[in-house]
């Protein structure tokens, strides 16, 4: 019988401020209310957003864990994972960003196949800058989650990256926009149009939560809060796309 392994969903965006934390975030909570065992592994490794959103302390983090790995070898990784409920764990970001540049990708290529042996899903929230320790995160993303909106050097950026994509005729990753933080008038037509592509998934901005401000600097997930407003059905939709 063969071992089941995790699967491995990488979120990420062409540029900054599109909110993909927050989205990770929200795919981790109905991931938690799927009752699937998920590890958040905080690849954005100058920000280390994912601890603080979630209002945990790590004392230890991505680069403590290869440290430890080159110097002494892998005793047990939990030491290093920090539990936020009984579903989703998390491998912080450095504390330090100055650690960043020691933290070898053939560690973290190790590290991310050992942990496909003990969770459903290993969701990974990364940057967008194309550097050696994402391209091995994405090697190893078996689905690549976009976030974009509608702003023009986003759009130019994912439109670059669709072209990578088809280069290397790959098709495992999808396009969300996030309407909450679009500002421009583009319209969906034309934003389809300008990208050759159809985008996959559109969070509205209309989508309300209430009491939304206390759950974020409560540490709370909203999709455990709030399981039936509009961008917590449309992130349902797609990880049931991804899941089945």
């Amino acid at each position: 019988m063969a071992i089941k392994q995790a699967k491995v969903i990488t979120v990420t965006s062409a540029k900054g401020g599109t909110g993909k934390t927050t989205i990770a975030l929200s795919l981790a909570g109905i991931l938690s209310n799927k009752k699937l065992k998920t590890i958040i592994v905080d690849m954005d490794l100058h920000s280390g957003v994912v601890s603080a959103s979630l209002n945990l302390k790590p004392t230890k983090d991505i680069y403590t864990l290869v440290n430890d790995y080159m110097n002494h070898g892998l005793k047990e990784l939990e030491e290093y994972i920090i539990k936020y409920n009984d579903y989703i764990d998390v491998l912080a970001a450095p504390k330090d960003p100055r650690s960043v540049g020691k933290i070898s990708t053939y560690y973290i290529d190790l590290i991310l196949k050992k942990l496909k042996y003990r969770y459903d899903i290993i969701l990974i929230d990364t940057n967008h800058i194309i550097d050696d320790i994402n391209l091995i995160t994405f090697d190893n993303s078996d689905n690549i989650i976009y976030v974009i909106t509608n702003d023009l050097m986003d759009l130019k950026n994912m439109k670059t990256m669709i072209s990578i994509y088809k280069d290397m005729n790959l098709q495992n990753y999808s396009i969300i926009l996030n309407e909450a933080l679009s500002r421009n008038h583009l319209n969906l037509y034309e934003i389809n149009t300008y990208l050759d592509k159809n985008i996959d998934y559109v969070l509205p901005s209309g989508s309300y939560v209430k009491n939304m401000s206390k759950i974020l600097m409560g540490g709370k997930i909203i999709t455990l809060e709030n399981s039936k407003d509009k961008t917590t059905l449309v992130l349902t939709k797609l990880l049931d796309e991804i899941l089945k």
